[in-house]
């Protein structure tokens, strides 16, 4: 199936590891440009330069914290320097492991402004890039724990949440200048982050403990891969999908319990 992305210059946040990085490698195999953010400036260069050498495409590297404003407007000048962004994926986040009782409100605050004031401050400059161009499409990488919360990380899933909300009232303000906004829930995925976690708790055996965790909340059984999630992603943000405007999708083995 041709997605019609040939040419397009696609933004993802956090797109020099795991699941941003996938999606970026997925947009560059369709023939779309990509600018990839992340905090640390080597690891998001290799990352571009893998893209660029693998899919023969455009892959601008920009290191920058996107919970910050100045971060944020980095990414911003950079796809308006490429001519200007087509879609958006706002992938930037990390997992947290806290009580509500003992939680700091500096933690608080800084996981609002990477997972929730991130997407606000970029999709709204990025906007007006895509009206500019006819129109376009963005992508919020929330969470089933928006939905369906983990006990031990309170502050993940309520910022997640708080994205997930963002992302519905975004997309009714959005599709009146030509601009679909989705989003997407992941489940389990394996991410270096979850194999890094894994061998810290179980050491050489930490691919059983993987498989335990699938057992326990997945009805599939198993993670889901990284290139599983973005081919998702990718179709949601092309033409493919021209009607698919402001919803949800539960990407996760069968791991959530509602309907």
């Amino acid at each position: 199936m041709d997605l019609g992305l040939t040419g397009k210059l696609a933004v993802v946040t956090g797109g020099s590891k795991g699941i941003g990085l996938g999606i970026a490698r997925a947009f560059a195999r369709e023939g779309a440009d990509v600018v990839i953010t992340a905090r640390t400036q080597s690891t998001v260069e290799s990352a571009a330069s893998e893209i660029a050498a693998t899919f023969g495409v455009k892959a601008i590297a920009v290191a920058s914290d996107v919970s910050t404003m100045e971060g944020c407007q980095a990414v911003i000048d950079a796809a308006a320097q490429a001519g200007g962004a087509d879609i958006f994926v706002s992938n930037a986040g990390t997992g947290s492991n806290e009580t509500v009782a003992d939680a700091p409100d500096e933690k608080w605050t800084d996981f609002w402004d990477l997972h929730v004031m991130a997407a606000v401050r970029l999709s709204r400059a990025l906007a007006d890039q895509m009206e500019a161009k006819g129109g376009g499409a963005m992508l919020m990488n929330a969470s089933i724990c928006a939905v369906q919360p983990l006990w031990y990380e309170p502050i993940y899933n309520t910022t997640k949440a708080a994205l997930l909300m963002f992302g519905k009232c975004l997309s009714s303000e959005m599709i009146k200048r030509n601009i679909r906004v989705n989003t997407v829930n992941p489940g389990l995925i394996r991410t270096p982050d979850w194999e890094n976690t894994a061998r810290e708790l179980r050491g050489e055996d930490w691919e059983s403990y993987l498989q335990e965790v699938a057992d326990e909340h997945a009805d599939i059984k198993r993670f889901g891969s990284v290139e599983e999630l973005a081919d998702f992603c990718v179709f949601l943000c092309s033409p493919r999908a021209s009607y698919s405007v402001g919803s949800a999708y539960h990407v996760d083995g069968g791991m959530l319990k509602t309907v």
